[in-house]
């Protein structure tokens, strides 16, 4: 969970390929499952512009879907990448402990 002052200077930011139609039914899911509605933006970016720009697409995935690299990246107010977690498998994630500690160290 952020901090107080981490509520007001960081912006989260879910990206995706799937269209916003199927992000509002990840949102659903998630809040019937979790009963809490994510409390940041789900974006689509079905032409991969982002994704790209990032390098993170697979066109050669092995599942037969092309699917972005999962990828999270913490950017400063100028721009600058200041920690990202890239994996290859998708099943590896950073935990929230991971982010947060990484947040912190930004100083403020």
């Amino acid at each position: 969970m952020l901090t107080e002052e981490q509520e007001q200077t960081t912006q989260i930011v879910a990206l995706s390929l799937d269209s916003a139609e199927d992000l509002q039914r990840m949102v659903d899911r998630i809040s019937a499952d979790d009963s809490l509605t994510p409390r940041f933006p789900f974006v689509t970016d079905q032409d991969h512009r982002v994704i790209d720009r990032y390098g993170l697409f697979n066109a050669d995935d092995p599942r037969g879907r092309p699917l972005p690299h999962p990828a999270t990246y913490i950017i400063d107010r100028e721009g600058v990448v200041r920690w990202k977690f890239v994996e290859v498998d998708y099943t590896l994630r950073p935990g929230n402990e991971e982010i947060l500690a990484a947040l912190d160290g930004l100083g403020g």
